[in-house]
């Protein structure tokens, strides 16, 4: 092996760069200083232009210093502003609809069945308060983590078997930071073993600011029993982020706009006419006297004045800055601008269906990396370890199951079947999976079909499948 002395460091630099094709470091290994080479990334540069850029640091640190404050403002606009709140309803609808249903693999039908039926009784008695039943508490995390960027709730054991508490986010303390033994650590009231596992969560026992209740130092419950449920923006997020922080300052600015505009034009319409005295003779009552603002109102000005309304064309460029701001505001919340401002007047099915499928595409990668893992396998392994060591249910422990997903609403019905027609008969899906796409499960399915020829052939009825008369009645007869 050569020996390396008396080889200088920039002729190593060189013969690599040269090598592997690299233009910049092949100057600087020729004794280039790279002074004069000039930034190539718009987005890195300085001066006036980079001057007012923002910048995004590590997300812990950003979604810590905010996390209240852009909770706090994402649920005002979602009481208070109407097109927030109608993006909002319509998310959560699409994420968990009326619940997502269990369909278990690997066992036989009969078994099968036994589970499906034990899980729709759990889910009648599901909440922990007694309000709702497993889709309502879906519903209320989903709202959570749409308004609030997380969701939370607690598993309970009893004896009648597994129950669920959904509770506030704010229940989670977010001044809970400290470094523990053991390589352990607590950040944001969310505890990490030394390999970076979650081991616990620091909770109130009740609300912070409430003013029926004194604030009470959170509490230590098992990672185990907790359900904390954030569609995450980036690796190692601890806390959840608010899907609406993208839309707050505008959706504020546009209501601010709006008041101001309304307001501006109700003042305008409010005057029918200025009566102005060319004699001056009127008294000192009339000459300092305040206006009347009232529909049709005339008022009386002083001789030498007039009047005159500010801005005027304002109220022509309402409707596109309008449209504009509705559409930056969908953006923002990654919906269909009809699902925020329910506008179709210039739909069509192809702008309907193309604007719906990336927010379906959306909707399901929330479904299925963020619901399923954080929230729908979790409540089953609990509900189904709870069931087998009560003696309910004999099963293994293991058995797995999928979750059918609530049925997305169809622009045209009629042509969706038309192409599982076509899948079914090409062999390119099932018909288990055809089920399941309209949110059904297939051996229900399958016994009430089982179930109505019965009772059709108990009853002597007959529905027969209708078919296309021919216009013409010589059509379909013999020619003789």
């Amino acid at each position: 092996m050569r020996s390396l002395k008396g080889v200088s460091l920039s002729r190593i630099i060189g013969t690599a760069a040269r090598a592997f094709h690299f233009p910049a470091a092949s100057h600087m290994a020729q004794g280039g200083t790279g002074g004069n080479h000039r930034r190539s990334l718009d987005a890195a540069t300085g001066g006036r232009r980079g001057g007012g850029l923002g910048t995004f640091g590590p997300i812990n640190s950003e979604v810590s210093a905010g996390l209240s404050l852009v909770g706090s403002r994402a649920a005002y606009q979602a009481v208070n502003n109407p097109y927030i709140a109608n993006a909002v309803a319509n998310l959560v609808t699409a994420l968990v609809g009326t619940g997502q249903r269990p369909n278990v693999r690997g066992v036989e039908r009969e078994l099968r069945r036994q589970l499906h039926y034990a899980f729709d009784r759990f889910c009648e008695t599901a909440d922990h308060a007694g309000r709702t039943d497993f889709g309502g508490l879906l519903a209320q995390i989903a709202r959570d983590m749409v308004v609030y960027g997380e969701g939370l709730a607690v598993m309970h054991n009893t004896a009648d078997g597994l129950q669920i508490q959904v509770i506030p986010p704010d229940h989670l303390d977010p001044a809970k930071t400290e470094i523990l033994r053991d390589g352990r650590q607590i950040v944001q009231g969310v505890e990490f073993d030394a390999s970076g596992r979650r081991v616990a969560y620091w909770i109130f026992p009740e609300r912070p600011h409430s003013v029926f209740a004194d604030h009470s130092p959170a509490v230590r419950v098992e990672a185990a029993h907790v359900l904390h449920v954030f569609h995450p923006i980036a690796p190692g997020q601890v806390r959840g982020l608010s899907w609406v922080a993208p839309a707050v300052v505008t959706a504020n600015e546009l209501n601010q706009w709006k008041d101001a505009t309304l307001v501006g034009a109700k003042m305008s319409a409010m005057q029918a006419g200025f009566i102005t005295d060319t004699s001056d003779i009127g008294g000192d009552e009339e000459l300092f006297a305040e206006p009347t603002w009232e529909p049709g109102g005339l008022v009386r000005l002083p001789l030498g004045t007039d009047v005159k309304f500010s801005a005027p064309d304002q109220i022509k460029d309402a409707p596109a800055l309008l449209r504009m701001t509705l559409q930056e505001l969908a953006a923002a919340l990654g919906v269909p601008e009809f699902l925020l401002s329910g506008d179709l007047t210039n739909a069509n099915y192809s702008s309907l269906r193309a604007g719906l499928i990336p927010f379906r595409a959306r909707i399901d990668q929330v479904q299925h990396n963020t619901l399923v893992p954080q929230v729908l396998r979790p409540v089953w392994r609990r509900w189904l370890a709870l069931e087998i060591l009560a003696g309910r249910i004999d099963a293994p422990a293991d058995t797995p199951c999928d979750w059918i997903m609530p049925r997305p609403q169809q622009v045209d019905p009629a042509k969706d079947l038309e192409a599982t027609e076509k899948a079914l008969a090409l062999g390119l899906t099932s018909r288990t999976n055809a089920i399941n796409e309209l949110g059904w499960n297939a051996d229900d399915i399958d016994e009430e079909i089982q179930a109505d020829r019965a009772r059709e052939a108990e009853l002597g009825l007959t529905f027969a499948t209708p078919t296309t008369q021919p216009t013409n009645p010589k059509e379909g007869t013999d020619a003789a």
